[in-house]
């Protein structure tokens, strides 16, 4: 009898032993399937421009590693060097914007590790709260994410402020926007009229805005097609949609509105 018992507690602890194990085992499952962020690592990402760059810098990654140089001008046109795309297999995340052309390629090169994610980039301030939660979650920097969208709103709304305190005669001036622009439009609360692109204007759309009088004509830096509205009376203001190399995506709200006071003749 005594032998019986020994050997019953001798299967108890052997059972216990194997749960403990099992149950470690699942711990780290999950953790493997967490984010980088919640692993208590810091997720490697691989952007295509610095647009993208800046997004996540925002959500909060560190380790970030840009495709095309700052130096293209019009990143679309960029073809990516097999470095480049060496770079991506590394990747815990790879993001990209659907009009870039060679998001096929980087797809290609993702292989099976990488967490392709398509951004949408556009400088609008809903969408970029929107976007930054959303990679905050995804790489698992939730906090981070919420501490630049605050830090975000505050300078947001003291520069909508100062842009406002300088429409001509205190009311809101008329703009046609190229369509990746429309968002400094609304950092401006100016009163939007039309908008053209990112194709060149026709003579019918020349004459159509032209004929809604607008005092400025918000045009993209980066996509230019020259004056967009000769002889209208319309000033021309160059907006820039990409950050620099530092992957802040404020000095591109400040840019901006700097721009925007001296189109309406303010210091």
């Amino acid at each position: 009898m005594a032998r019986t018992r020994v050997r019953f507690s001798s299967l108890l602890a052997l059972s216990a032993a194997l749960a403990l194990v099992t149950g470690c085992g699942n711990g780290d499952t999950a953790s493997k399937d967490a984010p980088p962020g919640q692993r208590g690592g810091k997720p490697v990402v691989v952007v295509t421009t610095t647009w993208e760059g800046a997004f996540a810098k925002a959500a909060g990654a560190e380790d970030v590693k840009v495709i095309v140089p700052q130096s293209v001008h019009h990143a679309p046109d960029y073809d990516p060097k097999p470095s480049d795309l060496a770079a991506v297999g590394k990747a815990d995340f790879v993001l990209y914007a659907p009009f870039e052309p060679y998001a096929a390629k980087i797809k290609e090169a993702a292989g099976s590790k990488a967490e392709l994610v398509e951004v949408n980039l556009d400088n609008d301030a809903d969408k970029v709260r929107a976007e930054v939660a959303r990679l905050g979650k995804l790489f698992g920097t939730e906090e981070a994410a919420t501490k630049w969208s605050a830090s975000f709103d505050t300078e947001y709304a003291k520069l909508s402020k100062d842009v406002e305190g300088s429409w001509p005669g205190g009311k809101s001036p008329a703009v046609v926007s190229q369509v990746f622009t429309t968002w400094s439009a609304k950092l401006a609360g100016a009163t939007a009229v039309g908008t053209y692109g990112p194709e060149a204007v026709t003579p019918a759309q020349l004459a159509e805005l032209s004929g809604r009088k607008p005092a400025l004509v918000l045009d993209n830096a980066h996509m230019s097609t020259g004056t967009v509205l000769p002889d209208s009376g319309a000033r021309q203001v160059e907006i820039v949609n990409y950050p620099g190399a530092d992957l802040d995506l404020l000095p591109v709200y400040r840019n901006a509105a700097a721009e925007l006071k001296k189109a309406m003749g303010g210091s």
